[in-house]
This record gives structure tokens, sequence and C-alpha cells, in this order.
């Protein structure tokens, strides 16, 4: 199955611009409340008609401004499920899934495989009320599927259930995905549930894409200061380039000499003003600087503050370069207890080189070599 999006479409002051394209793959759309995730899935699902663009679904296209198509949504082969799920309480779990079905289909069948893939056998006759929360998202989503959907579309869909069921309703997604072999775009603003179900990312922000790719591009590489700080990068520092030619650059951050690796096929010039990200769990937290010469990425500091989040901890360093800098690490619970760090404030903190990711601080994309 195959996705391929573009759409703009102007509402009032809020602009919105994107394109992407998606095969049998999970496409996590991310990014803040009134980003414009939301408005993504109702424009492919039919639900809202785009200004320009176009839109395919499974090589047929579903809706082309130049052309003037513009199917509707019953005839685009989507499921669609939104955060409340809008079950019909009145109708059983058999009657909400076979729901919607073409009167030719044969639904007694179809249905029968949806409540064994889904694991709801034994539940046909059961009203909503009656379930669980994770059980009446396997129905909404079995439901969804009912139609031979190409492309199912979840909008935040376990928002409102438990961390324990929001688990297992992951696992089954996983699950649905490898089964099925179908593109599914999933909304949240939930970097662990973006991390964990993502092949790919489309990071948005005030209805603009910023950022279209893989997730550990994504997270380990993002393209500008927003889209780092929209995804949970922590460790963002200016810097000047003073060596940039090669595999690794050198640059001076207040007063910090760092050496970077240089994304392939770039080269930023001397005297470059740039933004380095690293996340704070590719900090590591050494007792001491090795012995030899002052080696480069070594940072001396001692931790101001620290939270616990139970398998792991978050500490703010300060550091004793010029400026003083914050740098936080993640560490977890098991290595913050054998290394006592509780009870020693002064640490050394070394940041690799191939974990420093330059982007330049005016956003634009460095000189290709």
């Amino acid at each position: 199955m195959t996705l391929e999006f573009a759409a703009h479409k102007q509402l009032g002051p809020f602009a919105y611009e994107a394109e992407f394209a998606a095969g049998d793959e999970i496409v996590v759309l991310f990014g803040h409340s009134g980003a414009g995730k939301s408005i993504t899935l109702a424009m492919i699902a039919g639900l809202m008609r785009p200004d320009e663009g176009r839109i395919v679904i499974d090589g047929r296209v579903v809706f082309d401004s130049t052309a003037g198509t513009n199917l509707s949504p019953q005839l685009r082969n989507t499921g669609y499920v939104v955060q409340d799920l809008a079950l019909f309480p009145h109708m059983t779990v058999a009657e909400n899934i076979a729901f919607g079905m073409a009167r030719a289909a044969e639904p007694r069948e179809r249905v029968r495989q949806l409540l064994e893939m889904f694991r709801l056998e034994g539940f046909e006759e059961r009203r909503p009320k009656t379930l669980s929360g994770g059980q009446q998202q396997r129905v909404a989503l079995a439901r969804a599927l009912a139609r031979e959907a190409k492309v199912l579309l979840l909008d935040e869909p376990f928002s409102a259930l438990d961390e324990s069921l929001r688990a297992g309703l992951r696992r089954e997604l996983l699950r649905l995905k490898e089964r099925l072999g179908i593109t599914i775009v999933f909304v949240t603003h939930d970097l662990r549930e973006a991390h964990l179900l993502a092949d790919r990312v489309a990071v948005f922000d005030n209805g603009r894409l910023l950022q279209f790719g893989t997730r550990d591009t994504i997270f380990r590489r993002p393209c500008t200061r927003r889209v780092a700080e929209l995804t949970g990068v922590t460790n963002i520092l200016p810097a000047t380039v003073r060596e940039g030619a090669g595999e690794y650059a050198l640059v001076d951050s207040a007063g910090m000499a760092l050496r970077c690796a240089v994304p392939p096929g770039m080269t930023f010039h001397t005297g470059r003003a740039v933004d380095l990200a690293i996340r704070a769990e590719r900090v590591i937290l050494r007792r001491s600087v090795p012995s030899g010469p002052a080696p480069s990425n070594f940072v001396e500091g001692r931790i101001v503050s620290e939270d616990a989040y139970g398998s792991t901890h978050v500490l703010r360093f300060q550091t004793d370069s010029a400026s003083h800098e914050t740098i936080e690490v993640e560490i977890a619970a098991r290595p913050y207890e054998v290394l006592g760090v509780a009870n020693e404030k002064r640490w050394t903190l070394e940041l690799p080189p191939e974990d420093i990711h330059m982007m330049t601080a005016d956003g634009e994309a460095p000189t290709p070599v």
C-alpha cells in the first residue's frame, strides 16, 4: 500500500502546508496541539478539502485540485479512528464492526476474521459500555479495517487510556502492521510513543511540515533548532566553527572546544554560527578526564538539580565553561546507583563527537561538498 500526500489549506490566519509519501509502514505525525496533525488525517480521509494539492492512495488519485478530483470519504478506502472512538452504544461489538460494510459484501465472515485478529472472540454480543478501555479500542480498530482499508488513520487513539493499556495496544498495532502490510498514519504528541511506533516521523509546527524522515534521523539529526526542541533535545548549544573541513569539525561553544561529526556530503565554513544538539541520553558521565593531553569533548561541571523517574534519572549540570552552560544527562537507575551519583556533585561529562549534531544557526542547509 502507498500514500502520496501534498496539500495546502488556509484556515483564517492558519496556513497549512505539507507534503510526504508513505509505504507499508507506520508514519507518526508528531507535534504540539494545533500544529496541523489532525487536519492532515481529515484531508486524507476526505473530511476536509485542501485548497490545493494531490492525494493518492494505493495508486488511485482521490484528490487533485488541478484535475477537479475529490472522491467522497466512503470511496477512499481509509479506516479512521478518533480519540473518543465513537462506538455506537446501542449496537453489539459485532454490529459495530460490521457498520458501514458494503451491502453487497458478506459481513459475517469478515466480522469473524476481525474478531479473531483483535482477540475479541466471545465478545460478539457485548455492548461497548461492558468492555474495558483496551477492548473498546480494539473494537474501534476492527471497525476501521472492516472495509478492507488501504490506509489506517489513527488520531491519538490511546491517549485516554492508562499506561499499561497503552503499552499493550502499541504492541497490537505493531503486530497489525506486520500482519496486514498497510499504511498507518498515527497522530501523537507523546515522544515515547512516537519513538516506539514510527518507521518514519513527520514533525509539524504551526501548520508546517518541518522535517520528514526515518525515526533515527528525526531524533538524532534534526534539521533545525525548532525540530530539535520539538523532539525533546534539551541540550542545544550555540557555537562557532573553527575548522569545518573533513569528516570532523572543531567548534567553540562558550569557551568549550568541541569536536563534532560533519553530516555526510556537507561542509561548514570557518566562522559560521551553528547550533549543536546532543540528546541527554547520549552524554556520558565520567568520574574523571582520561590521563594524557587534555582531550576535547570532556567538560567539567557540577550537578545543580536532578529528577528521578523510576527507571531513569535526569541530571542538570552547570559546566565550568566561561558562560556556565547547563547540560542535561539522562542515566538509567542502575548505573546511577553503581556510580554513587547521589553522593557526588562534581563530574566529568563526555560529549561523543558522533552524537553531537551540527545545525546552522539560521536554519539553512550547510554548503554541500
